[in-house]
């Protein structure tokens, strides 16, 4: 990725950090992609600890997080989320598109039961 692309992103990033926060009723799910994994975290920011975390590099069989992996990490994610009695997030991109994977793994958590 070019530097300007990067910076870009890292400018749209801070943008939307500044606007949203994550509470312990409502906690922050965060969205971090990389050409070969995507990640998923909820995270309360009012004590700084993430509640739970998932991963495509934790699946079984997942060599490539392409959207049907990026699907099966959000429902992973939205069932550790209804296991700790979380119904409601913030939704946080990361400066990413809402489209492709971070589309399919917004999906994915809403099937599990999370609502943003």
């Amino acid at each position: 990725m070019s530097a300007n692309k990067v910076q870009r992103r890292l400018r749209i990033k801070r943008s939307i950090r500044n606007k949203i926060s994550g509470t312990s009723a409502r906690p922050r799910l965060s969205v971090f992609r990389s050409n070969k994994a995507i990640y998923a975290q909820l995270i309360d920011d009012t004590t700084g600890k993430t509640l739970a975390a998932a991963s495509s590099t934790k699946l079984d069989g997942a060599t490539n997080a392409n959207i049907s992996v990026s699907n099966q990490v959000g429902k992973e994610i939205g069932a550790k989320a209804v296991e700790l009695g979380i119904t409601q997030v913030v939704f946080d991109r990361s400066g990413y598109l809402y489209h492709g994977k971070v589309k399919s793994l917004a999906e994915g958590a809403r099937e599990a039961g999370l609502k943003f």
